[in-house]
């Protein structure tokens, strides 16, 4: 582990020398993810991309690609892009990644079941920002979004999320 690799531990995440309060998911941890268990899978995963909305944020790291109208997230099994980003329209279910809500203006993109996803074996697991201090998320790991407007551009290519 390096300085510039997230660890989600039971209370707080350390990153670089800091702890920050963080939530996951409301299924807790799990070794056997499946998709919709809401557990949030231990692991060292890689953090292989970021996403942010421009038209709410600047571009906080020279490797960050922006969220436009019509960017989505399969989550569907049936779907042959299962667990990628993939545009509308699109007949599958899936994750709008520009909502109206703040929770997805700044987004880190872990390597967690992709890029061969494996079908019900669970889909993006994202570093995100939260619904509040507490509230559970979907199996992703959340911050308050000052702490993670802090951490996106400390974040380095090759960077991990590592949950104990």
């Amino acid at each position: 582990m390096t300085a510039h690799d997230l660890v989600v531990l039971p209370t707080h995440v350390r990153f670089m020398g800091r702890k920050f309060p963080r939530t996951i998911g409301r299924g807790g941890f799990t070794d056997r993810k499946v998709e919709g268990d809401g557990a949030t899978p231990r692991g060292v995963h890689d953090i292989v991309g970021m996403l942010y909305r421009p038209d709410r944020l600047a571009k906080p790291a020279d490797w960050a690609v922006p969220i436009v109208n019509g960017d989505l997230w399969s989550d569907d099994v049936k779907d042959p892009d299962y667990n990628m980003m993939v545009r509308a329209p699109h007949r599958f279910n899936h994750e709008r990644l520009r909502r109206a809500d703040p929770m997805y203006d700044l987004v880190l993109i872990t390597d967690w079941n992709w890029p061969y996803a494996v079908k019900g074996r669970g889909s993006a697991i994202f570093v995100h920002a939260w619904r509040g201090k507490g509230r559970p998320t979907a199996g992703c790991v959340a911050f308050h979004p000052l702490h993670l407007a802090w951490i996106a551009p400390r974040i380095r290519v090759g960077s991990k999320l590592v949950i104990a």
